[in-house]
C-alpha cells in the first residue's frame, strides 16, 4: 500500500541537523501519525507520500518545510518583574508561556540585561535544515474515528 492522505503511517527515525547532532529519534521505534493532518511537519509529510513499508530512505528538509525561517521580529524585551523574583534567571534558560490567542509556547531566553529579559519566542528548530532517516514501518487505512478525531488511536500516536 502506497501512502496517501488519511492513511496512518508507521516509522523509525533519527533527526540530525547539518553538524550530524542528533535531535530526535523514536524512542521504541514505533511513531504513528495519520498523513494529511497537520500532525507532522509538512516536509516530512511530503516525503512519505507514495513510500510503502519497508521503504528506507534520508530526506532533508528546509525550514520553510519544518518549524519555519529564524524571524528576529520574535525576540521581546520583557521585565525582569515577569518572571518569579527567587529564580536566577539566565541566557539559554527555557520557560513555557501563552500567545495572546491562548495557545501554549515555549521561549528562551536569549540575555538579561538589568531589569530587562530578552526571550526568543522562535520554535528551537527554526531556521535548522532538518536531516531525517526514516523507516517506514507500517502503514494502514485510518478509521472513521481517527478521521473524525485527526489523530491516530492506538496508543503510538503522535499529537503535534
Amino acid at each position: 500500500m502506497k501512502i496517501q492522505n488519511n492513511h496512518v503511517v508507521s516509522v523509525k527515525y533519527v533527526l540530525t541537523d547539518n553538524d550530524n547532532n542528533i535531535i530526535d529519534k523514536s524512542e521504541d521505534g514505533k511513531f504513528s501519525f495519520l498523513i494529511g493532518k497537520g500532525n507532522i511537519i509538512p516536509g516530512l509529510e511530503n516525503a512519505l507520500i507514495d513510500k510503502a513499508q519497508g521503504d528506507v530512505f534520508d530526506v532533508q528538509i528546509e525550514p520553510k518545510d519544518a518549524y519555519g525561517e529564524y524571524n528576529k521580529a520574535l525576540i521581546h524585551k520583557v521585565p525582569r518583574t515577569q518572571f518569579p523574583p527567587d529564580m536566577d534567571i539566565e541566557a539559554g534558560m527555557q520557560f513555557q508561556g501563552q500567545t495572546p490567542e491562548g495557545q501554549m509556547t515555549v521561549v528562551k531566553v536569549k540575555e538579561v540585561a538589568g531589569n530587562d529579559v530578552m526571550v526568543d519566542n522562535n520554535h528551537p528548530l527554526a531556521g535548522v535544515q532538518l536531516n531525517f532517516a526514516v523507516e517506514v514501518t507500517g502503514v494502514r487505512e485510518a478509521s472513521k474515528t481517527e478521521l473524525e478525531h485527526g489523530h491516530v488511536h492506538d496508543g503510538n500516536e503522535h499529537h503535534g
